[in-house]
């Protein structure tokens, strides 16, 4: 399968600041990638690098087979995190605009533009200024002008910013629909819940490094499952019992939940039933990491953070995770 972009040894540095080290990259057509990481990890730098907005300082990128995004510029869909819609021009004269010259035919259809505003629930400000929609809504009518010449690819750079949890399920299916589409699709986020729920394969970035390139079947099968959650059925009943266990390394309650951490190689399957057995429980799961789970123990695997640390990391996450919804 060919690839629709490749970057090989690329680096780009502000001043002393290495925005992005190295990196090689090959994304092949077709795919639906998730580029996750914190908010400054070098996502956008890269996704700029990508469109031929920043050029790196060192290294080779190729877009749809091209030495440059602008030689392939009209086979591209971009959705910025800086929203970029004219002020001043209303809706549907923008994307009948924007789909023109995208198509390169001089000329958008307004049918088309229609159809897409009712999608996306917009039907009504067709005639009104781009400026005065809110924020979320100029959100959905730039999604329409990344996809509305149905692009081979399709660069979304936090795409649900501003949306609410309505907006963002909507989103999320058109995605999905381009998908179908056969469109290859980078999707740049760093609420990783997001790119869990989207992609089949991420690439995780921090501090301008890539520590993560693999399917999301290959991360859960490679980051084996290693905590048990449950409740018991008396929240006063004793657990005592469970760190004589000789697979368990850690029991930790928070609330009526129990978490139990395996040792390594323990068969889950088998430590669920003997803590069934032990205490008799309301409800017992095995707990998947998640892709935050694995973002923590990838960057601290190095040395051995305390608990102070563990927390600032994941406390720094859910922040930006809150910006992201509350924006």
């Amino acid at each position: 399968m060919n690839d629709a972009i490749r970057l090989n040894g690329v680096t780009k540095t502000f001043g002393t600041k290495v925005a992005v080290n190295n990196l090689d990259l090959s994304i092949p057509m077709g795919a639906l990638w998730g580029f996750i990481g914190p908010n400054g990890a070098g996502k956008t730098t890269t996704i700029r690098m990508i469109m031929s907005i920043l050029f790196p300082d060192k290294g080779e990128i190729q877009v749809l087979g091209k030495a440059s995004a602008l030689e392939a510029k009209d086979r591209i869909g971009y959705l910025p995190e800086e929203r970029g819609v004219y002020k001043k021009m209303k809706v549907g004269a923008f994307l009948k605009y924007m789909e023109s010259l995208k198509r390169g035919s001089g000329k958008g259809s307004r049918r088309h533009v229609r159809q897409w505003l009712e999608r996306v629930g917009l039907e009504d400000v067709e005639h009104k200024k781009c400026e005065e929609l809110s924020k979320g809504m100029q959100q959905k009518v730039q999604f329409i002008c990344a996809v509305i010449h149905e692009p081979e690819l399709l660069i979304l750079d936090e795409p649900f910013s501003g949306l609410d949890p309505i907006n963002m399920l909507l989103l999320r299916e058109l995605v999905l629909e381009q998908s179908r589409r056969g469109a290859t699709i980078i999707f740049s986020t760093h609420v990783m819940s997001q790119a869990e729920q989207l992609c089949d394969h991420v690439v995780m970035i921090h501090d301008g490094d890539k520590v993560l390139d693999e399917s999301l079947d290959g991360i859960r099968r490679r980051f084996d499952p290693r905590t048990i959650l449950f409740e018991p059925l008396d929240n006063e009943a004793d657990v005592s019992s469970l760190d004589e266990l000789p697979w368990v390394e850690k029991v930790s309650r928070s609330e009526r939940e129990f978490a139990i951490s395996l040792v390594p190689d323990t068969d889950p399957g088998e430590a669920i039933r003997q803590v069934a057995a032990a205490v008799p429980t309301s409800r017992i799961e095995l707990h998947r990491p998640t892709l935050e789970d694995v973002f923590v123990r990838i960057v601290t695997q190095s040395g051995d953070p305390s608990a102070n640390e563990l927390s600032q990391l994941r406390a720094g996450l859910r922040e930006d995770a809150g910006r992201e919804v509350s924006s």
